[in-house]
């Protein structure tokens, strides 16, 4: 990728996500993206493309597995005893990069919004397949694989979602 700086590719082809520094691959992880494929549109439950930075970074220093809902830890930590009792739940875990679009019209701004969609990057249990698409709109990641992108991704990191 030859764009200078700190940058966070997701490709929703691949199911890949690609840490680029000035022009050099650091780091390569899979992920997965939308079941409904790439979109826009708020109430999709597609998963956004074009340029997107990180808006907010949440989570930091909270354990492994750390449960979230509406971006606030619940105090409970990721389990298969948990998993059975809420056998439903859009499990968010451990980290979160809240992402923001930059292009107006495109992912930024009306029904479009990336940030008023709430999409993320964030963790996801083990047991979820990565590498294909399964999510309801985010970037999901392996929690450790998440844990390494988190600390590269400063608030204002671009993301480039291509799709």
């Amino acid at each position: 990728m030859d764009l200078p700086g700190n940058v966070l590719e997701v490709s929703i082809q691949d199911q890949r996500l690609r840490h680029w520094r000035d022009g050099a691959l650091l780091a390569e992880y899979p992920v997965s993206t939308a079941r409904n494929g790439p979109g826009e549109i708020m109430g999709s439950g597609c998963t956004p493309r074009g340029w997107h930075q990180v808006r907010a970074r949440i989570g930091a220093g909270a354990p492994l597995n750390t449960v979230f809902v509406r971006r606030r830890p619940t105090g409970e930590v990721y389990s298969e005893a948990l998993a059975r009792e809420f056998p439903g739940r859009d499990w968010i875990l451990t980290r979160i990069l809240w992402l923001s679009g930059l292009e107006p019209g495109r992912n930024r701004l009306g029904d479009v919004d990336s940030f008023r969609r709430f999409i993320y990057i964030h963790g996801t249990p083990d047991g979820v397949p990565m590498g294909v698409p399964g999510s309801r709109g985010c970037v999901r990641m392996r929690n450790r694989d998440l844990l390494e992108v988190f600390e590269v991704a400063s608030p204002g990191t671009r993301v480039l979602v291509r799709g």
